[in-house]
């Protein structure tokens, strides 16, 4: 069991430190995969119905898992003992690489907001949709800054904060697991007249595993901004305004940390939404301020990290804790004690005693 969490506790650092250099493949990454595979599935099983999507939902996810789980218990059964651990902390270590986002993220919002510096709005634009879904013809340059810094508020829970928080609760089934239905939620949890009845199960099902690391990512997001108490006190008005039950937390905090106004009207999968601000006494989000979402972001990040694995290893260690015994006071009688005396007897009658 030491090894167990020492073992996530290194893997998780390696697979962290690997989103860092290495970000996301731009062919072949494991959840494009996976997301090719739910499609499928979503081909042979979509009706207009909530139950098929429920097991939609179920099948997808619960697969992902219960494979990840299997992988897991092959690496552990085959690889010879000197090479266990190390071959136990490699998976988990390729696991987190696979499910973080955070780098790619930063290196999105980057190159929107380089292109609104440059005043080349084709560009925003055109990069806009990696990060988002919202009509990026819809929007004039302060918009897209603004939707890039809820983006960045929004993803750093998804994409970073969540596959954490479930990484040091369930280890490599369980970062798994959160990615798949993250991605399930992104495909088919949306309000399209496809996907309303259909998606509904993978989208309760994504506030459900997004509720800690939202409020993680919050709480986080308070002790590393710039703004602490700004944060603090729009994550308390603002945090529940949002429609989305762990976007609302996460976007309010951000912006009291950066000092700006989110939320608003927006154009998205083609409809219009009008939704509450945040933070709303403070200026409209500019270009500059994406940069500080990104460096925010990563401080959550690196925050999150040392949370979870501390977590983590603070479990492990209650588990290992001796459990303290009442030694028996001189004289008191004992089984050994009553064990020795009835040998005592049992000789003294023997003849020659």
């Amino acid at each position: 069991m030491r090894g167990e969490h020492a073992g996530y506790a290194c893997g998780a650092a390696l697979g962290f430190l690997g989103d860092l250099i290495a970000a996301d493949p731009r062919r072949g990454h494991p959840v494009a995969a996976f997301g090719r595979a739910a499609s499928a599935v979503e081909r042979r099983l979509w009706r207009d119905h909530r139950g098929y999507g429920a097991a939609h939902a179920v099948l997808c996810a619960g697969g992902a898992a219960a494979g990840a789980a299997l992988l897991e218990r092959t690496v552990r059964a085959a690889a010879p003992a000197p090479l266990r651990d190390g071959a136990r902390i490699a998976l988990t270590a390729a696991t987190v690489w696979a499910v973080l986002g955070g780098t790619s993220l930063g290196r999105e919002a980057r190159a929107v907001g380089g292109a609104l510096t440059a005043g080349d709005l084709d560009v925003a634009r055109e990069r806009l949709p990696h990060l988002c879904g919202r009509d990026p013809q819809a929007l004039d340059g302060s918009q897209m800054a603004r939707a890039v810094v809820e983006s960045v508020a929004e993803n750093t829970s998804d994409a970073v904060v969540g596959a954490l928080v479930w990484g040091a609760l369930g280890g490599v089934p369980g970062l798994v697991a959160f990615r798949a239905v993250n991605t399930l939620d992104a495909m088919v949890g949306h309000k399209s007249p496809r996907h309303r009845r259909f998606g509904w199960a993978s989208a309760r099902l994504d506030d459900l595993a997004g509720w800690p690391g939202s409020r993680l990512t919050a709480a986080l997001t308070v002790l590393a901004g710039p703004d602490r108490r700004g944060a603090l006190r729009a994550w308390r008005a603002d945090g529940g305004a949002h429609p989305s039950p762990n976007a609302g937390p996460v976007e309010a905090s951000f912006a009291g940390a950066l000092g700006v106004r989110l939320g608003g009207t927006l154009a998205y999968g083609g409809r219009v939404e009008h939704r509450p601000q945040l933070n709303g006494g403070a200026p409209p989000v500019a270009v500059p301020d994406i940069e500080r979402a990104v460096r925010l972001s990563r401080r959550v990040g690196v925050l999150a990290l040392a949370t979870t694995v501390a977590a983590r290893l603070a479990v492990g260690a209650l588990r290992r804790a001796p459990v303290a015994t009442a030694r028996p006071a001189t004289g008191a009688v004992t089984p050994r004690t009553v064990r020795a005396l009835a040998r005592t007897a049992h000789d003294s009658r023997r003849p020659g005693a």
